[in-house]
């Protein structure tokens, strides 16, 4: 073999060995099942994350809840079997309490809200995020969540002799029952369609899709059709693992991420807007709470807001940004409406 030759093989062992080496495969775990709209959509980005790095980066995801709740998927990242996964926001709450800033009882009524105050406030989320250890690649909408339950609720008195469940360790649901005088069963969310077949429960609140998904809207006869809460969730990666790809490959993954997310928002949005209507035409009644019963919960969650404030579960400066920006954006209706009239 000449020396020339020799050389040029030695140089493309090198680049092909630096390759290989640059080669990060990002293990993600997801309590969404295989086939769901989620996961095609997860599944879509990480053919076009390897595509565009050209197989440097890769996303491996384990579908179903096989790597166990968020706080297990959180403990198998602490120790490097996982890098990632997708949570729902309240999950994070001892990691980033803001990370559930949305998902505050009674803060929004309309997804318009949410558009308009997500375009201010998302940056500063994965800001708060990445000072602790991390990086957002997604934040997505879950929908509004509606109480269901086998007794027409319009007021807060109603949920009274009612066994209301609410997520294990969700502290907004619980502060937001408690307000109301109820004390709330928790269960994970696994147990709830048993607990509602052997009656240890008979109401849930829960997103549109997600009761028709979860079999609830079997067990129950009416929807509150007033939103509690906005759900949310948040893909997030391990800091140094997001890091140990080259800028150029972390911008590309942001970059699709985003783009699928976007998606994912609006495909959220129309399924959960089909599944009210599939769960009027299923038999469901929707009871209709009148201006004042309205002001009567929305007095409630102010109770509820302030002891989830002395337990930590938001910032101050935080809150009173989100309400700065609600407050701009119903005014801004008002005076629209107003230049109508």
């Amino acid at each position: 073999m000449s020396k020339k030759v020799f050389v040029i093989c030695s140089i493309l062992l090198f680049a092909s060995t630096l390759s290989t080496a640059q080669a990060v495969t990002l293990k993600i775990a997801t309590l969404a099942p295989s086939g769901t709209t989620w996961m095609k959509e997860m599944k879509q980005g990480a053919k076009t994350i390897a595509r565009q790095t050209s197989n440097r980066v890769k996303l491996k995801f384990y579908p179903g809840g096989v790597m166990g709740n968020d706080k297990n998927v959180l403990r198998k990242m602490r120790v490097g079997q996982l890098h990632g996964g997708a949570f729902a926001s309240g999950s994070l709450i001892n990691i980033y309490p803001d990370a559930q800033i949305y998902s505050l009882p009674f803060v929004f009524r309309s997804y318009d809200e949410i558009d308009y105050v997500r375009k201010h406030m998302d940056d500063s989320i994965r800001a708060g995020l990445e000072k602790k250890g991390l990086v957002a690649i997604g934040i997505s909408e879950g929908g509004f969540a509606y109480l269901l339950s086998n007794s027409p609720v319009s007021k807060a008195s109603d949920l009274k002799g009612l066994k209301v469940w609410v997520p294990q360790g969700d502290m907004v649901s619980q502060a937001m029952f408690e307000a109301s005088g109820i004390s709330p069963i928790q269960l994970a969310i696994a147990d709830v369609y048993t607990g509602l077949q052997t009656g240890l429960i008979d109401t849930a609140a829960g997103t549109a899709t997600g009761a028709i998904a979860f079999q609830w809207h079997t067990k129950m006869k009416y929807l509150t059709d007033e939103p509690l809460v906005f759900l949310m969730g948040i893909l997030a990666i391990d800091r140094k693992a997001f890091k140990k790809l080259t800028p150029s490959d972390q911008a590309i993954v942001q970059k699709v991420m985003s783009e699928t997310f976007d998606r994912l928002d609006q495909l959220n949005r129309e399924d959960n807007n089909k599944a009210k209507q599939a769960l009027s035409s299923q038999g469901i009644t929707f009871t209709q709470p009148t201006a004042e019963e309205k002001n009567n919960w929305y007095s409630i969650s102010k109770t509820a807001l302030v002891e989830l404030g002395k337990q930590g579960a938001y910032s101050p400066a935080m809150f009173e940004t989100l309400k700065k920006h609600l407050k701009d954006y119903r005014d801004n209706v008002r005076a629209n409406s107003a230049q109508k009239n």
